[in-house]
């Protein structure tokens, strides 16, 4: 029986006008889907007008500027709307998706989504639940003592994965994905008999502990930096009184 790993996949990933995921907007998005390591992977992109200014620290890291989605982009509610079927309609088929520090592109979404669409994620898999592996968290937690940072270019060296074109959402997908593999082959003994469902229940339970542990490493370090240990979704913050 073919292993997760070696299987079909679909991975995510998003550009956007900055790091808030409560207030920043998604400005280019990509699915990605590979049947199997080595064949033609299928992309889907978006690029959205996001109807706020993009920050120029934002487009010195993805290139895209207000001048450009404002002349090629898309208005955010259908793109958002059309970017939540297409997660859906791969979970629906059974394919994990692969989403690099999930709670951040995931989030963010749904933001959009209820900011646009008087929507939310979560009513898009209320009949088949997310089924996410995220590189970010595996990796920590199958190789918790390693030094360095975790970034997805520092896991593409790591791994040897090819990263071609950083920071494009379809490139930064397609190389997810293979990191995603490649940690499924070098941890084999441990991942081959878990189900992608079973590991995206242990991610949340790894998720906390990791953010447990850097929340207590700012402590020690007088950092009042606050560590979300919620996977892959933050939940809704309250509205305000």
């Amino acid at each position: 029986m073919t292993c997760w790993y070696e299987g079909p996949l679909a991975a995510f990933d998003t550009e956007t006008t900055g790091v808030d995921v409560e207030t920043d907007r998604i400005v280019s998005a990509a699915v990605v889907v590979q049947d199997a390591p080595g064949t033609r992977p299928r992309v889907t992109r978006w690029l959205v007008n996001p109807g706020v200014p993009v920050p120029e620290a934002a487009t010195a890291v993805h290139g895209l500027t207000d001048a450009h989605l404002q002349r090629e982009g898309r208005w955010p509610a259908p793109v958002m709307e059309e970017i939540a079927r297409a997660l859906a309609e791969q979970t629906a088929r059974g394919r994990p998706l692969v989403v690099m520090n999930a709670p951040f592109d995931l989030t963010l979404l749904d933001r959009e989504l209820r900011r646009h669409r008087a929507s939310s994620l979560d009513h898009w898999f209320e009949t088949t639940p997310l089924q996410v592996l995220d590189p970010r968290v595996l990796d920590k937690h199958l190789d918790r003592y390693r030094k360095g940072r975790r970034t997805l270019t520092d896991l593409c060296v790591h791994y040897e994965v090819v990263l071609d074109g950083a920071h494009d959402a379809a490139a930064d997908a397609q190389a997810a994905m293979d990191v995603v593999r490649a940690v499924g082959r070098r941890f084999s003994a441990r991942l081959a008999r878990l189900s992608p469902a079973e590991l995206h229940t242990l991610q949340a339970v790894w998720h906390a502990a990791q953010a447990r542990g850097l929340q207590a490493w700012f402590a020690r370090s007088g950092s009042e930096e606050a560590v979300d240990p919620a996977w892959p979704l933050r939940p809704e913050l309250p509205a305000a009184a």
